[in-house]
């Protein structure tokens, strides 16, 4: 496991937990408030290249938000992570921290929900305009895959020869109370 810098643990106390996930040192911030006080003691003690920035639904209460940083002197990677409420996901931004933060935040705002206070910029960046939603949320409805069914025979009898069909269901994404499938 990479070390955590000792004066960033230390800091912090019990408000950040350090732990190994999928192979990588990770660092959980207990408390949004604590988001950029964190990565600002972060970025001061070595880590000062910015990876990247997501969100992750985490149904049914909260998104956790994941940065990943890297300290290029001592070859050390970290994961930081940070829970906001499914309620009223906000954060602040970490754009005065880490200026690539900025396209990460926009994205993660457009596909997951999650509000960046103090973002100089968070307008759409991906999706076309009027688009409602978040389609990266796990209860985001994949409306496409009803609305054009696939071309061709899915199952053996779709195809109006042969025996008859099995029972047709739903795509994956698409809500039981959609009704059945349409036809192809």
């Amino acid at each position: 496991m990479t070390p955590v810098p000792e004066d960033t643990a230390g800091r912090f106390g019990d408000r950040v937990r350090i732990s190994e996930s999928y192979g990588e040192t990770t660092l959980d911030v207990a408390d949004p408030g604590d988001w950029i006080d964190v990565l600002t003691a972060l970025r001061d003690s070595g880590y000062v290249f910015f990876d990247w920035l997501t969100g992750v639904d985490e149904p049914p209460e909260t998104f956790t938000v994941v940065a990943h940083l890297y300290d290029p002197a001592a070859c050390r990677r970290l994961l930081v992570r940070v829970s906001v409420p499914r309620a009223d996901p906000r954060l602040p931004s970490a754009v005065g921290v880490y200026r690539g933060a900025d396209w990460h935040e926009r994205e993660t705002y457009e596909m997951f929900g999650v509000v960046f206070d103090g973002h100089p910029n968070l307008v759409p960046l991906l999706l076309p305009d009027g688009f409602e939603g978040h389609p990266l949320r796990k209860d985001f409805v994949l409306a496409a895959r009803v609305a054009k069914a696939w071309p061709g025979a899915k199952e053996p009898g779709e195809s109006g020869h042969g025996s008859p069909s099995r029972r047709k269901t739903l795509p994956p994404g698409v809500p039981a109370d959609w009704g059945a499938a349409p036809d192809a």
